[in-house]
């Protein structure tokens, strides 16, 4: 299960997916997300309208007004998401049930995963050094 997974339901995610294919950062209204989401799962519009509702709420999209109807965009990148919900996860952990946790995850990488480690850690190392010099 994703970090993903325990912060939105399969429908919250569908949605999600889509306003994040908006890449040009214009989002989406209701009418919009109901005419993928809606009818690959054959759902009412109004069904998706409490659904957006409910992420505005929880402060996962934004809306603005754009006529008479809202237009959503995503609050946050899903990377940014899955970051907030890996921290939410360890937050209560003490710091040696939280080494032993990232223990067991590492553990449980492939090979690829594991370069994929080593590359953030790396380019996060240069990002910091790179803000420490005057």
């Amino acid at each position: 299960m994703s970090p993903l997974s325990s912060t939105l339901g399969g429908l919250e995610r569908a949605v999600m997916d889509q306003l994040w294919a908006r890449a040009d950062g214009t989002g989406a209204t209701v009418r919009e997300v109901h005419e993928v989401v809606g009818t690959e799962r054959d759902l009412a519009y109004t069904t998706l309208m409490t659904v957006l509702d409910r992420l505005a709420k929880k402060g996962l999209v934004d809306r603005v007004r754009d006529g008479r109807a809202w237009r959503y965009t995503a609050a946050a990148s899903r990377d940014r998401l899955t970051a907030d919900a890996l921290r939410t996860i360890l937050a209560p952990l003490d710091p040696d049930e939280r080494r032993s946790a990232l223990r067991h995850f590492l553990d449980s990488c492939s090979p690829a995963e594991l370069d994929d480690v080593r590359r953030a850690l790396h380019d996060l190392e240069e990002r910091r050094a790179a803000a420490d010099q005057p």
